[in-house]
């Protein structure tokens, strides 16, 4: 276990690039979730002890130096900035819900805390900061008492009293039974100093507590900041962040201070391709957000962020994930995967039992990101554009680009837009023709859109960012071979019926090959002139 504090972190997801000279930066890489299946000779079926301490260490956040080469970039092994932040790892609690008393527990006094964990995609600051978003933290917590009835916020966040990874057999901090308070240190968007080894994580609750994917912050005209965040879980929201500092006051805890918002959105017409949009406070005492109704301060509502935003009334989505703007800060845009759960159409959800996903953008009033009003269409409508139902916008996808569940993406400094999906690569059904997951680059003014690369099966591309130049694209597969080892299912029957499903393809040995074990990874993608990827 103590190795695992000194290597690279399990299922790597959001990354970004820190110079640091002409030859030299900082790389930062967010490790998501363990795949207990892969990582334990007894493939996730006797966990024990030592196994959730070796998971705990794999999570949290990488960061390393980085020197450029004859080949792309190689890792500096010596470098005084290499540091894992993981599941133990000293945090702090900082802004609207801090000091509050559902923060305390026997690991936590509402301002020191510990660990990150669930970290998703990520952000950058102004400043030179990395910011990572905790989303499924609910995986990680269940209870000793199967009795225990779980609260309104805990079901909202949909835990439940087996955890999916039995961290709370062993670690006593994972059960709500005995430390129902712990799970409320996790939700947030936290804070990182990359260039400073000894520097604290700090938790930002200001920007309230959901199932984080990233963070596309924007400079206003005045120098204040808004930041817009998606929820990924099917039914909640889109968010934004709005700060009543500037940058340019050099307040180094610029995040706590400000208002955050819920979207509303309107559709136009029953096709509910385009419409209008409209930002609601999520403040104490506006918008009915009182005592009379439930909410008994800022830190109750932060704490309380989906149930707060159910109340004023915002619109349920289809698990908004990556959100991204234009290099002229004009459009944003924002991926929403899929929705299953989804049984009637809606604002920006035009298609019931959303299996395909899709990708929305919208543009501030006046393009001001600080105001409330806003316009919103469909860019891209994920599944296959030759069997949609008719009369339904096809969006930029043809036959030749078909992608399902839109996850990742990233605008680069040419103004391409670069989509990576995370959805059903059987390849069968009413998925049938779209191949593996992949990375496809599209041009926001014309709608054209190219696969540029296709995933190992059973994986992901996740975490896009690039080098100054944009000589060298990073991009991460993660999770290859998740679900399909022979070995992680309980017998050979359940094996054989997990491929008549569709689960199951081939094993997979990315990236090693041969017959080494599956490993998330981070790529490097270069053109042999040197020059700009995607160009």
């Amino acid at each position: 276990m103590l190795n695992q504090k000194l290597v690279f972190g399990d299922n790597n997801d959001g990354i970004l690039y820190f110079p640091l000279s002409q030859t030299r930066a900082l790389f930062v890489a967010n490790n998501e979730y363990p795949n207990p299946e892969i990582m334990f000779n007894h493939f996730g079926k006797n966990i024990n002890s030592d196994d959730v301490k070796y998971m705990q260490a794999s999570l949290g956040v990488s960061i390393f130096e980085i020197e450029k080469d004859d080949r792309g970039y190689k890792v500096v092994l010596d470098s005084k900035y290499n540091r894992r932040i993981d599941a133990n790892t000293p945090t702090r609690l900082s802004g609207g819900a801090s000091k509050s008393s559902a923060l305390k527990t026997a690991f936590s006094d509402g301002i020191k805390s510990k660990g990150t964990f669930g970290n998703c995609s990520n952000g950058k600051t102004p400043w030179g900061t990395y910011l990572t978003c905790e989303e499924n933290i609910d995986e990680y917590f269940g209870s000793s008492d199967k009795n225990l009835k779980l609260s309104p916020s805990q079901k909202r966040f949909s835990m439940k009293h087996d955890s999916l990874y039995s961290w709370e057999k062993f670690d006593p901090r994972f059960d709500i039974a005995k430390h129902p308070n712990e799970v409320n240190n996790f939700g947030w968007i936290v804070e990182i100093d990359p260039f400073n080894k000894e520097s604290t994580p700090i938790k930002r609750t200001s920007l309230g507590r959901f199932k984080h994917e990233n963070i596309e912050i924007i400079v206003n005209s005045d120098k204040t900041i808004t930041a817009y965040m998606g929820d990924d879980e099917a039914n909640e929201f889109l968010y934004k962040f709005v700060s009543t500092k500037s940058i340019d006051s050099k307040d180094p805890d610029i995040l706590d201070h400000g208002t955050l918002y819920v979207a509303r959105l309107t559709s136009d017409d029953e096709t509910h391709l385009s419409g209008t949009g409209k930002w609601l406070a999520l403040a104490y005492l506006e918008n009915g957000l009182t005592k009379e109704n439930g909410f008994f301060n800022q830190a109750d509502i932060l704490l309380r962020t989906r149930e707060a935003a159910s109340f004023v009334g915002a619109t349920e989505l289809d698990r908004c994930e990556w959100i991204a703007s234009d290099n002229d800060k004009r459009y944003c845009y924002v991926t929403m995967t899929n929705n299953t759960k989804r049984k009637d159409k809606g604002p920006a959800s035009p298609r019931a039992n959303n299996i395909y996903g899709q990708i929305m953008q919208w543009r501030a009033k006046d393009d001001n990101h600080k105001l409330d009003e806003f316009r919103w269409s469909i860019y891209a409508l994920g599944g296959n554009p030759l069997v949609y139902e008719k009369g339904l916008n096809k969006g930029s996808v043809s036959k030749d680009s078909m992608f399902n569940s839109p996850d990742g993406l990233k605008i680069d400094k040419s103004g391409r837009l670069w989509i990576a999906t995370d959805g059903n690569y059987s390849n069968e059904g009413p998925f049938k023709g779209q191949g593996n997951n992949g990375l496809f680059a599209a041009n926001p003014i014309t709608g054209e859109m190219k696969r540029f690369l296709s995933a190992p099966r059973a994986s992901e591309v996740t975490g896009i960012t690039f080098n100054e130049d944009q000589s060298v694209m990073f991009c991460c597969i993660q999770h290859p071979g998740e679900g399909i080892t022979k070995n992680a299912f309980g017998s050979d029957k359940e094996y054989e019926e997990a491929k008549k499903r569709g689960m199951i393809s081939v094993e997979s040995h990315f990236p090693n090959g041969t017959t080494s074990t599956p490993r998330s990874s981070v790529m490097m993608i270069y053109k042999k002139d040197e020059g700009e990827v995607g160009s």
